[in-house]
């Protein structure tokens, strides 16, 4: 296996170059860019290495959805709540979702708190194995992710499909990213009102080994805007500022491609077969923060019914409800900062989560909590 070194992404000449660089640009079309990180991890990079700080004035980073964990609505929390709690179930899912808090402020680990069995688990096939083990239980995994992960709950189903089981049951919470990036650009704030200026945008790079870079070209065409795929070490995102900046300043706005050594301009094609065979696009699904958007998510295709979860299992929920005081919504739509909510780093802290981007180890308040809490 190809060994990469990480030092090479964090060599301080070339990013003193990169910022020269970047300034001249900026100081040629005269204004600040505005541009988003659709990425959590773009985030904390930023964060962590005070990219923010070093082109402050001249580049303006705006946080968006982040993670999937911070995207995922009450109504979801709320629906996982209530299958983990029924008789004779196993819930399972991964680390970050279990403390995120639902309408009535509780959370998965305040269940299994109370005797049921809900359990962490690091990859899909984990629940395989448990519903192997577990005949007499029903199995519940309760998949989130964006396209990254999608691939695994694929095969998931796909194995459960050939051994026969009767016991396993997926949720499916699958977000899909281009149609959330169209949903922010045709969002009101940005078209009409103008509250959220974006000049372009660092695309997310672990989605993009799975998806390629095709998909973002058309918000280059339609809307304009540069997009830069980019990796996670600082230089990457040093690199992934001046190609959307060297755009700007010679008029033009295309996709480009800084993450070559895991992303293609077609992803892997595997992959994305294999998701294609066990899902299909939802009509609608509710993102928080930026509400319901249309085509955004994946639900388990007819063929795979028979572990559908959501069909599964009777549940009727009252209306969801958020915190009064939390703005994790604002925060992923990119219209307020972390710091702005009168509840971080006070009420709310990691130890203590009152929203979903606090909890998660991706999200722009535990970024602002672990690196610039003042």
């Amino acid at each position: 296996m190809k060994t990469i070194n990480l030092k090479a992404f964090r060599d301080s000449e070339k990013l003193k170059g990169l910022e020269y660089s970047i300034k001249k640009f900026v100081e040629k079309i005269g204004r600040t860019i505005n541009i988003m990180e659709f990425c959590g991890g773009h985030t904390h990079t930023i964060i962590k290495y005070g990219i923010d700080q070093l082109l402050e004035g001249y580049i303006r980073f705006i946080h968006g959805p982040g993670c999937p964990v911070c995207v995922i609505p009450s109504s979801r929390i709320d629906l996982a709540i209530e299958i983990a709690g029924q008789k004779d179930t196993i819930l399972c899912t991964y680390g970050d979702l279990l403390r995120v808090p639902s309408s009535n402020r509780k959370t998965l680990l305040d269940l299994r708190a109370e005797g049921y069995d809900v359990r962490m688990v690091n990859s899909s096939l984990e629940a395989l194995n448990i519903a192997l083990s577990e005949k007499g239980k029903r199995v519940v995994f309760f998949a989130i992710g964006f396209e990254t992960t999608t691939p695994q709950t694929a095969v998931l189903l796909l194995k459960a499909k050939e051994l026969g089981l009767k016991n396993l049951y997926v949720v499916s919470n699958h977000v899909i990213t281009p149609a959330a990036i169209q949903h922010i650009l045709n969002s009101p704030e940005i078209r009409d009102i103008g509250k959220v200026e974006i000049d372009a945008f660092l695309g997310p790079g672990h989605v993009s080994t799975i998806i390629g870079t095709r998909p973002y070209e058309y918000f280059s065409e339609e809307f304009l805007k540069p997009v830069a795929i980019c990796g996670f070490e600082p230089l990457d995102v040093m690199q992934g500022v001046w190609l959307v900046v060297n755009q700007i300043a010679r008029g033009e706005a295309y996709v480009v491609n800084q993450y070559t050594r895991f992303v293609s301009r077609e992803g892997n094609i595997k992959a994305q077969k294999l998701v294609s065979e066990v899902f299909e696009l939802r009509k609608v699904f509710e993102w928080r923060g930026l509400g319901i958007v249309p085509y955004s998510a994946l639900k388990i295709r007819k063929e795979f019914e028979a572990f559908d979860g959501e069909k599964s299992f009777d549940v009727k929920l009252p209306p969801p409800k958020e915190h009064p005081a939390c703005i994790c919504g604002k925060v992923i739509r990119g219209v307020a900062l972390p710091t702005e909510c009168k509840l971080f780093g006070t009420v709310c802290t990691p130890q203590n989560p009152i929203g979903s981007c606090m909890v998660s180890s991706e999200g722009a308040c535990a970024a602002y909590f672990k690196y610039k809490r003042l």
